[in-house]
């Protein structure tokens, strides 16, 4: 089905890995086009309650766009490569109803950057590298990083990322707040896996209600307090709030129905 990436479905969790190693994983317009295809069917299979986006090889994560595709955009043609990613993938990923996490396994730079950034969270393998670059090409990020990478780290370092295109190593991303963990490589997919096996435990209106709210406060906080209250009220009137609350009470594990 798919010619740029892998997808396989373990546990409930999707693993959709981006597979052109010798390329060291760069976004072209395929590996777009596909990856948004998965997304679809993460968000459309019930019997997928999540994704983890990853690299193949042990270099890559994702090394940044496919820069040959470069030279012969216009400013009209390079606007409209940067609109489609957005909305066909890292919007996408970032306004999920389930959690899409990255498990980055090497290079995370411009697009991979990114794309690690859309996602709900993130983990690094120790050997991980960040950056975003563009501006050594006479161009900023195209694809959310000036946004969100901001959001991630605060002003001021985000700032001297952008301007220096220089590279972090996992451990400063992690002090910086980029990613949640940092794993030996090897550990890096059971990791993931294990925080979202957590995750699937619990209620999955809740979980979407959450990342719902995440959102609002990074891109709406002024109101971000009422659609909070809104939707602890509306979930009152679901299932898996009364199994949830009658397990607490009877002293055992809830069955969640996502009702």
């Amino acid at each position: 089905m798919y010619q740029q990436i892998l997808t396989e479905v373990q546990q409930g969790t999707m693993v959709i890995t981006i597979n052109r190693p010798d390329k060291l994983n760069a976004l072209n317009k395929e590996v777009i086009q596909e990856l948004s295809q998965a997304l679809d069917e993460v968000l459309h299979r019930n019997d997928v309650q999540s994704a983890v986006i990853t690299g193949a090889g042990a270099k890559a994560f994702v090394a940044g766009a496919d820069i040959s595709e470069f030279p012969h955009l216009d400013a009209a043609a390079g606007r409209q490569l940067a609109a489609f990613g957005q909305e066909a993938v890292f919007s996408k990923i970032e306004n999920a109803s389930k959690p899409i996490v990255a498990a980055i396994n090497g290079f995370a730079l411009g697009g991979g950057c990114e794309l690690a950034m859309a996602c709900h969270f993130r983990l690094a393998a120790a050997n991980a590298r960040f950056g975003q670059p563009e501006v050594n090409l006479g161009l900023i990020p195209g694809y959310g990083g000036t946004q969100r990478l901001v959001q991630l780290v605060g002003k001021g370092k985000a700032t001297e990322l952008l301007l220096t295109g220089q590279m972090i190593g996992a451990d400063e991303a992690l002090q910086l707040g980029l990613v949640n963990y940092v794993t030996a490589p090897e550990e890096l997919l059971h990791k993931t896996m294990e925080l979202l096996q957590t995750i699937h435990s619990k209620a999955p209106l809740a979980v979407k209600a959450i990342l719902d709210l995440v959102n609002t406060a990074t891109y709406q906080p002024a109101s971000g307090l009422a659609a909070e209250v809104a939707a602890f009220g509306q979930l009152f009137d679901t299932a898996d709030v009364k199994e949830g609350t009658a397990a607490f009470l009877e002293k055992r594990k809830p069955t969640f129905t996502g009702r």
